[in-house]
This record gives structure tokens, C-alpha cells and sequence, in this order.
């Protein structure tokens, strides 16, 4: 599902995206990367799935929630897991340029990290880099 809402992120010509909040084996709220459409720099698939879950479960603590997204998250949606207190994370392809999980700041490694969800990398990451390869080679 998270792959299907990055698709539909590209086809809108934002950056191809896509993140799943689930709970209780239950998709709660999905989302692609929107930040053209609404303007709006924190706009990222991760931040508005998880706005969209907070507001589903009535609650701004998801700590019986998994996330999956198609794209290593950057500081600003891992610190957004972590304030969520997201309980897994499941991420497709790595970031070297703008992740900051395994890469980068690696925000959860922080000893100011005050939560670290269970983290799983490289699900469906050949899929999750190619649509990325494909929209930024177009758009070139």
C-alpha cells in the first residue's frame, strides 16, 4: 500500500513517496508525500500519515502503531516517529543523501532520542529506489 500511495505521489509530481500507519494488523492512514500540493514544507508521507492517525485514534500517542514507508526517513519524520511513539518502522530504500535512520544524523542512535521504535529497513527497497530513480530521471 505504501508503494501505491508513492505512485500516486509521483503521478501528482511530488516526490514519489508513500507511507502506512497500522495498527492492530488494521491500516488506520495512508498517505503520499504532498508538500506541492499543500504548500507546505513538512508535507512528507510520514507526517501526514501520522497526523492522519492521531486524528483517527483521537490520540497524539501511536505506541501501539507500526509505520511503513517507502523512503528512509529524514530527522524531521523520525523525530515525528518518535514524538508519535511509533512502535515499529519499517522502511524500503535507504537515503544516504537525506535519511536520517542508518544515515545522516541517524536520530534514533541519539543518546536525546527519547523513544526508538523496533526499526526494519530494506523491505521492498529495490521497488521503493526505483520509482524514486524513475521520477527524478524524468524530471532531468
Amino acid at each position: 500500500m505504501a508503494l501505491e500511495e508513492a505512485r500516486a505521489a509521483g503521478e501528482r509530481g511530488e516526490v514519489p513517496v508513500g507511507c502506512v500507519v497500522v495498527r492492530d494488523s488494521i491500516v488506520i492512514a495512508t498517505a503520499g508525500n504532498r508538500t506541492l500540493a499543500e504548500h507546505d514544507p513538512t508535507a512528507h508521507a510520514e507526517m501526514v500519515a501520522i497526523r492522519r492517525a492521531a486524528t483517527y485514534i483521537g490520540s497524539e500517542r501511536l505506541d501501539d502503531c507500526d509505520l511503513y514507508v517507502t523512503l528512509e526517513p529524514c530527522a524531521m519524520c523520525a523525530g515525528a516517529v518518535a514524538f508519535a511513539r511509533i512502535r515499529r518502522l519499517y522502511y524500503a530504500a535507504a537515503d544516504p543523501k537525506g535519511g536520517a535512520v542508518e544515515n545522516g544524523v541517524q536520530f534514533f542512535a541519539s543518546p536525546t532520542c527519547h523513544h526508538r521504535p523496533e526499526i526494519y529497513g530494506g523491505l521492498a527497497a529495490e521497488e521503493g529506489a526505483a520509482l524514486l530513480k524513475e521520477f527524478f530521471r524524468d524530471l532531468r
